[in-house]
């Protein structure tokens, strides 16, 4: 099971997953709020904020959530992951529905993981190795299909939202080496993806958050191919 477990953390790794990070000591910002004598001044010359999005109803979620998934046919973006272990990683992640995904890490990580549109590969360039499972073993079998049906594909759990994120807990019971959960965060306004993060069957959770995304661009057809892509294009390893 200990494999089970180093798959999942490498999986939903890049997430297309959440909490916020912590700040350490090093970068916690220093307080620079303003003195009393100058707040008042300052306060009357600031607009008020906008007023927070009202609480949207699950049954509205999920819709939504269906939506933005099965409307977006690509997607390129970039990704930090924080493992089980708390060790950051990042990379970009390349998706082209249906069934193909890419999770490129930069060094020092030496993982990709690439689905093919029926496969996906764990490869550790460092090693030298490949694990091959099938998607449908994986988390990514129903965020990777044509038409998305969260309430049908999977058992929706429970659906919360607050001004700041729209999150939706899903339950697979048919991944690798057990059940594992799966919590998709939106953007309340925009309902876009920013974070998921993946509870696998041994209790592991891996953090994932989006940054940068392009939902238009296309890719090349290498980029999700299980064999070693074109020598111009490979990821120096050492």
């Amino acid at each position: 099971m200990k494999r089970a477990a180093c798959l999942f953390l490498a999986l939903w790794t890049a997430g297309f997953l959440v909490a916020p990070m912590a700040a350490s000591a090093e970068n916690t910002p220093l307080n620079l709020a303003p003195s009393p004598k100058t707040a008042g001044a300052a306060a009357k010359n600031t607009p008020a904020p906008p007023p927070p999005p009202p609480p949207i109803d699950p049954a509205t979620a999920i819709q939504k959530a269906n939506a933005y998934f099965s409307s977006n046919a690509t997607m390129i973006g970039d990704f930090v992951q924080i493992g089980g272990d708390g060790r950051r990683s990042e990379g970009k992640i390349y998706v082209q529905r249906p069934g193909k995904l890419r999770f490129e890490y930069a060094l020092p990580a030496t993982l990709e993981i690439v689905a093919d549109g029926m496969s996906v590969a764990v490869v550790d360039r460092k090693l030298g190795t490949k694990d091959v499972y099938f998607i449908s073993q994986t988390p990514l079998k129903f965020l990777l299909k044509d038409q998305i049906d969260l309430s049908h594909d999977a058992q929706v759990v429970s659906v919360t939202s607050d001004p700041n994120v729209v999150s939706i807990l899903i339950e697979d019971k048919q991944t690798f080496g057990g059940t594992s959960f799966i919590k998709l965060m939106f953007d309340p306004v925009k309902f876009t993806l920013k974070q998921w993060q993946i509870t696998d069957p041994q209790g592991y959770e891996t953090l994932v958050s989006l940054f940068n995304v392009d939902l238009t661009k296309k890719h090349d057809p290498w980029l999700f191919g299980l064999a070693p892509p074109p020598a111009e294009h490979r990821v120096n390893a050492n």
